[in-house]
């Protein structure tokens, strides 16, 4: 008797023997990747692994998932850890968390630029910053996901000048050591606060404010809810792209070296399209009715930077890395 398996069986083995079967059908399986984003689908970043998606379309089935709705923000690489996720956008202040020496590249005051930030990760002294997170956490990191650089944003009235300034100040900064410590290389309190709950945080005064790039605060329309933007360019906004250790040891050597290549087009793609809308977005804020201006940036820089120096934090970073860093 021929049954139903039989006979698609049957039918498969004559397509391909005539050529009628394509070779995707004749492969086995893409393996599925899950990946977890605390961003908005309105983020640019967004249509970035959209990008990505479409291009990794032969080697693996990318399912994107976005606002933090699979899986939280801090959460995402005890998640790949665990199995439960293969892809996501993690802070490099998650990392820091259980890697401490990764702590160097989440101090304010560090990267000038996105081109320096880049530059930083395709060098040798990159190659072993991402060496230690790979062997320790069980990630691949294939590239960092520039999102702006971080401005100040408040809504209050007190006009910022200096660190000092900031002193009182509850400044919405996401959990993690190394992010409560940013708040207070700025002068702040730093609180807390799920990135989801900041815009009703601050309509509710539970926080004086909150530390993002423009084009996150249009994103997540928290100049409806401020009143005032302080350019203090303290630290150059990015996150780490990063697949399961697992699954990219999965791959074959071919199929490594493609994903890779889609990633680093989708992640230029996605730096140039913030430099350019982080340049229109200041006018477009002080059309909103918000003061936009620029502090002693040279204080808050000298005063950030001792404040790491003289830390915890920078007993732990690579000795002469910093000096690397800041000679690319």
């Amino acid at each position: 008797m021929i049954n139903r398996r039989n006979l698609l069986g049957a039918v498969a083995s004559v397509g391909l023997a005539l050529g009628l079967v394509t070779p995707a059908l004749a492969q086995e399986d893409k393996p599925q990747l899950r990946f977890s984003a605390v961003f908005s689908e309105q983020d640019i970043r967004a249509d970035m692994m959209k990008r990505l998606q479409e291009n990794v379309a032969d080697i693996a089935d990318l399912e994107l998932y976005y606002g933090g709705n699979l899986f939280k923000q801090t959460t995402e690489i005890i998640a790949i850890q665990r199995g439960n996720l293969e892809m996501g956008n993690v802070s490099p202040q998650d990392i820091a968390t259980q890697v401490p020496a990764f702590s160097i590249l989440t101090s304010a005051y560090l990267f000038r630029d996105a081109a320096h930030l880049n530059e930083f990760f395709k060098s040798d002294a990159g190659a072993e910053m991402k060496a230690l997170a790979e062997d320790q956490l069980g990630i691949h990191i294939l590239g960092p996901t520039y999102f702006g650089t971080r401005q100040v944003g408040l809504r209050i009235d007190k006009e910022i000048n200096t660190p000092e300034d900031m002193a009182g100040v509850k400044l919405r900064m996401p959990g993690g050591d190394a992010w409560q410590f940013l708040g207070r290389a700025l002068g702040a309190n730093p609180t807390p606060m799920a990135y989801a709950e900041v815009y009703t945080g601050l309509q509710t005064g539970a926080i004086d404010g909150q530390d993002n790039p423009l084009p996150n605060v249009e994103n997540m329309k928290f100049y409806e809810v401020m009143d005032q933007i302080v350019m203090t360019s303290h630290l150059v906004g990015y996150d780490l792209l990063v697949i399961s250790q697992e699954v990219w040891d999965s791959f074959t050597d071919e199929q490594r070296q493609a994903f890779e290549a889609a990633a680093d087009e989708a992640i230029a793609w996605s730096t140039e399209q913030h430099l350019a809308r982080e340049g229109e977005l200041a006018s477009f804020f002080e059309e909103q009715g918000l003061n936009i201006y620029t502090p002693d940036v040279d204080a808050f820089r000298t005063y950030a930077q001792q404040m790491y120096l003289d830390s915890d934090l920078s007993k732990d970073w690579p000795e002469g890395m910093l000096d690397r860093i800041n000679a690319l």
